[in-house]
């Protein structure tokens, strides 16, 4: 059984539409530039790290659920109103906007001490529970919205809380304290892999 299965063709009527484009997202891309490039100026990689991770992290996650409504018909989740350009089904360019800095910002209450423990949990644990935890309560209030929904009765905040979010989060929390060879694999890892899906399932096979 799904829940409201023509939400799924109103967001394939706007994948990568021109005709939602609004002029906020250039300003919106300029903010995460500027963002980017204030913590490249105060060398803060291990921020930049966090934030990339998470990224790259939302990216493959993404792509696995536009795969999904490929094959089923049906993605667990979908943007199909309110974004002024939709990447990939489930994802508008504002709310990726927004995942490209998360880990950074939430790089920012990590302690200094990666082994310091929070109520007996490893902080770097807890805070990316925390974190996973406060974005899954959010997304049952955009679930409420017209511009974001849960296609499945059994998908929901837990399992998006369990299956999404604390994957984002603990990489990304995690990925502060890497080496940055391993920073560096981890992240450039998952872009080469990101870009070849997008690549052979959006550009040449048309399936996302």
């Amino acid at each position: 059984m799904l829940n409201q299965p023509e939400l799924t063709q109103s967001a394939l009527d706007i994948l990568r539409a021109g005709e939602p484009f609004n002029w906020y997202v250039i300003t919106l891309l300029a903010l995460v530039f500027y963002v980017y490039f204030n913590e490249i100026s105060k060398k803060n990689w291990k921020g930049i790290a966090a934030g990339l991770s998470l990224y790259m992290t939302h990216w493959f996650f993404e792509i696995m659920n536009a795969l999904i409504q490929y094959f089923s018909g049906h993605a667990l989740w979908t943007v199909p109103s309110g974004t002024s350009f939709l990447l990939l089904v489930g994802v508008g360019v504002e709310l990726s906007f927004m995942f490209s800095i998360a880990g950074l910002i939430f790089s920012k209450i990590l302690p200094e001490d990666p082994k310091l423990k929070i109520l007996g949990v490893n902080n770097r644990l807890l805070i990316a529970i925390c974190n996973a935890a406060f974005f899954s309560v959010f997304e049952i209030f955009l679930a409420m919205t017209p511009a974001f929904h849960w296609v499945y009765p059994w998908w929901g905040s837990l399992t998006v809380f369990i299956f999404v979010y604390i994957p984002f989060f603990v990489v990304s929390m995690f990925s502060y304290d890497w080496q940055p060879k391993n920073q560096i694999r981890v992240i450039g890892g998952l872009f080469l892999i990101n870009a070849l899906m997008l690549i052979v399932f959006a550009g040449f096979l048309k399936w996302i």
